[in-house]
């Protein structure tokens, strides 16, 4: 087991940006549509329905269109949103997790204080109209969260992408979504703040790298993933998380089922209510830190030998593994269950 000065040395490594992740529950748990979120006394420019981690969070920071008076930190943002989201009777626990140990006392912000450079953002909302399992929140949920940044974050419209299955914005399929963190991360650079927001589908697949505890990766469910497949943690990581560049805040708001670690990132507070007292972050004990070199052993980067890293794994459209040039470190991929194909998918509420 790695200590905690190994484990910060390969996260910083690893992940250079200084990337933070709210999500609606843990791994195991499900997300869930708000029919009304005027229960939340949201504002709601597009309709009556939302995600329930975005509509608690909003409730928290942003209720009737106003920033609230109170100045909240991490951990406050996080426990209130578990209080509203139990008085409407969900189980689900948000959580919050970083690539580097956060004081979680600190003031709630996306745009950290000494933010020089530009403000970003990415939205993806998908209802999946017409098919098994549509959604009804997510469009509002996008619309809200817009509103929300502008508003008391400032981000810059113009600087604002959607994605949206609406038939006026660009579909958030499989490829699109990936090109748009793409696009983000090649347009950002130190002194920059970022945020991504996601109100979908999640899901998960039979890991087929052997880098999951409990056997299978965190996916999300792009618009034609029957078609192109899921989108993998591990895609998430080779794509946006691995690639942004070191001096960059990114912040993300995942929406969806099985979301706990579908960024990767390695220290995590859970709003459980275990310690309202406690600081700092925990190392997330679900995480497994060979997953910070595609393949390398911790030893390798950590020890004698610092050579880098190797070759992330190539994937297909559809998110299978395909094989490596013979110079390329590879890394067996486990065959699926027949119970379980490799575009299997959890289809559950958000």
């Amino acid at each position: 087991m790695p200590s905690a000065e190994e484990t910060l040395e390969a996260a910083e490594k690893a992940i250079p940006a200084e990337v933070r992740m709210i999500s609606g529950c843990q791994d195991s748990q499900t997300s869930a549509d708000v029919s009304n979120v005027a229960s939340f006394s949201l504002p709601d420019p597009a309709g009556r329905a939302g995600g329930a981690c975005t509509s608690a969070l909003l409730k928290v920071l942003y209720a009737d269109h106003h920033r609230t008076e109170e100045d909240l930190s991490f951990q406050e943002t996080l426990l209130k949103m578990r209080e509203i989201l139990s008085s409407g009777r969900y189980t689900q626990i948000p959580q919050l997790t970083s690539s580097r140990p956060m004081n979680i006392q600190e003031s709630f912000d996306l745009v950290p204080p000494d933010c020089s450079g530009e403000r970003r953002a990415l939205l993806i909302g998908i209802n999946y109209i017409g098919q098994q399992g549509e959604l009804s929140g997510c469009h509002n949920d996008v619309m809200n969260i817009k509103e929300y940044i502008i508003d008391v974050h400032g981000f810059p419209e113009e600087n604002i992408t959607i994605l949206l299955d609406d038939g006026e914005h660009r579909d958030p399929t499989r490829e699109n979504i990936l090109d748009a963190y793409k696009a983000l991360v090649s347009a950002s650079k130190a002194g920059d703040a970022c945020f991504c927001h996601y109100s979908g589908h999640g899901g998960k697949l039979r890991d087929d790298d052997g880098d999951e505890a409990d056997g299978y990766d965190e996916t999300l469910v792009p618009l034609d993933y029957q078609r192109a497949g899921q989108i993998r943690d591990d895609d998430i990581f080779n794509t946006l998380i691995g690639p942004m560049p070191k001096g960059v805040t990114l912040t993300c708001l995942m929406d969806c089922c099985h979301s706990g670690t579908v960024l990767e990132l390695p220290y995590v507070f859970k709003a459980d209510g275990t310690d309202i007292r406690s600081k700092t972050m925990m190392m997330n004990q679900g995480f497994n830190s060979s997953k910070f070199f595609f393949g390398d052993t911790f030893n390798q980067l950590i020890g004698e030998s610092r050579n880098g890293f190797s070759t992330p794994p190539r994937r297909s459209s559809n998110g299978r593994k395909v094989a490596s040039s013979p110079s390329t470190p590879t890394t067996n991929s486990s065959a699926c269950d027949d119970d379980l194909g490799d575009d299997a998918v959890t289809m559950v509420s958000i």
